[in-house]
């Protein structure tokens, strides 16, 4: 019995500190430094409505928009609450199959030659928000064509939508898709 009040004891301060004051501080924490990434890095209209975030995918089929990397979550595409991949192999028939739709789909669609990896195999978590420069490069051609923009105002966009490697080194260049969208809305309503 005299083991039970000090194990007793132990449990309630370790679930105070490891369960409320150590969470709380660093929530804190981000609030302070980080307000945006904090809250989700929302993105808002000029009437401050909540588009998405910059940190999950979204799904654009049209034409006039540049088209997401593919979504694997459970229920729906980009299923923030399901994140997670296929978990189907190279070797898997359905993923082939899948892979083959997804070419065609973008081929149908305007693109030419090869089809970056990027644009017909989802991320591990199916939520990426970006795309590889080369991935949105494919899709250039459709965007400008749908939306009757020159083909250079797009590819422009895309540049200065394009960010490098983080510090220089870590990742791969990128273009977030939603912003992209966004711009070419922007672009198109001036």
């Amino acid at each position: 019995m005299k083991e039970l009040r000090p194990a007793l004891l132990m449990f309630i301060l370790f679930t105070v500190i490891c369960g409320g004051i150590y969470p709380g501080l660093v929530t804190g924490i981000a609030y302070a430094l980080f307000p945006s990434q904090a809250q989700g890095s929302i993105i808002t209209d000029k009437n401050h409505r909540e588009i998405g975030s910059k940190l999950i995918g979204q799904p654009f089929s049209d034409a006039r928009y540049f088209w997401p990397r593919p979504s694997a979550t459970a229920d729906f595409g980009y299923n923030p609450t399901a994140s997670g991949g296929s978990n189907s192999g190279p070797t898997n028939p359905d993923y082939l199959k899948t892979v083959s739709d997804r070419v065609k789909a973008q081929h149908d669609a305007g693109a030419a030659g090869s089809i970056p990896s990027g644009l017909v195999q989802a991320s591990g978590s199916g939520l990426d928000p970006d795309l590889t420069p080369d991935a949105a490069m494919v899709q250039v051609a459709r965007v400008a064509r749908a939306r009757g923009m020159a083909l250079q105002q797009v590819e422009k966009l895309l540049a200065d939508h394009t960010s490098d490697r983080q510090l220089g080194f870590l990742g791969e260049p990128r273009v977030n898709v939603l912003e992209l969208n966004l711009a070419l809305d922007k672009q198109e309503s001036r």
